[in-house]
């Protein structure tokens, strides 16, 4: 099944207007979401919107309202919402080029993919991405969607563009108040050439595929192995804990280091592809 636009419209550049299409690039049905079921028949439990002292209320006796302190709420119904929405315009107006690495990684939010919308727009297309790639930079705008308006950086991603929807800088938490309790002291000089050598054994080309989520593929395991076996008896396994048993949590950090040195290998750089 071809992936559904999520947005298609126009990526405005001063006088340069390419017509676009994007995409998200991520899944969200690859994890797994459970449902409350109420256990003795089996059915799925429904909620029904209710007041305390009241009991249920009518669907179209609810409105929407922000709590401006404990227990008192500023009351907004959809007509007064929808007159602030932001119009949903089909242009994306690229305002400013920034260097990547401005960028706190701390903003990123979620990626797309962004494609021209057909063979006429890739001329232009291709220009604006081989030129961010030339001048090593981020093009930054706002794009309004569904209402509402997100920051978002675009940048070239092979062939294509990757556009990032950004978070608003009251969005962020300034970080600094988390470690102000934290020493300002150096590291012994050994300690610290201990661990760097354990990064450099450690060190290899990132590739996600390497990475598996253990979490999830048992989850799946267990849920297949319920479902064949149709019973409503536990079915757990055992999982071995590494952390498990005695011991003190107190450690020589110089002895940890050296035995960490010793007993790993250094990473390969590079995989031989496997023959088909």
């Amino acid at each position: 099944m071809a992936a559904r636009a999520y947005w298609q419209g126009q990526i405005r550049l001063a006088l340069v207007s390419i017509p676009v299409e994007i995409y998200s690039a991520t899944k969200s049905g690859a994890k797994i979401r459970f449902n409350q079921i109420h256990e003795p028949s089996g059915k799925r439990i429904s909620y029904e919107k209710v007041v305390p002292g009241i009991g249920p209320v009518d669907r179209d006796e609810i409105i929407k309202g922000y709590e401006v302190s404990k227990g008192n709420y500023v009351l907004l119904d959809e007509d007064e919402i929808d007159a602030v929405r932001i119009e949903s315009k089909r242009t994306l107006e690229l305002v400013q080029f920034v260097d990547a690495c401005e960028i706190d990684p701390l903003y990123f939010e979620k990626p797309y993919y962004v494609a021209p919308q057909d063979e006429l727009a890739e001329e232009a297309f291709i220009v604006l991405r081989e030129a961010l790639r030339k001048a090593k930079k981020v093009a930054l705008g706002q794009l309004s969607v569904r209402g509402s308006e997100k920051l978002v950086a675009v940048k070239p991603c092979g062939k294509g563009l990757l556009l990032e929807t950004l978070r608003y800088a009251d969005e962020v938490r300034a970080g600094q108040a988390f470690f102000d309790d934290i020493d300002d002291a150096k590291p012994k000089k050994e300690l610290l050439e201990l661990a760097n050598t354990l990064i450099e054994q450690k060190s290899a080309p990132f590739d996600a595929s390497e990475f598996e989520d253990r979490y999830g593929q048992a989850l799946r395991k267990l849920i297949d192995k319920k479902a064949k076996s149709k019973s409503k008896t536990a079915a757990i396994e055992d999982v071995d804990d590494p952390d498990a048993g005695g011991g003190s949590n107190v450690i020589d950090l110089m002895a940890a280091l050296k035995k960490s040195v010793g007993e790993e290998k250094p990473k390969k750089t590079s995989r031989r592809k496997k023959s088909a």
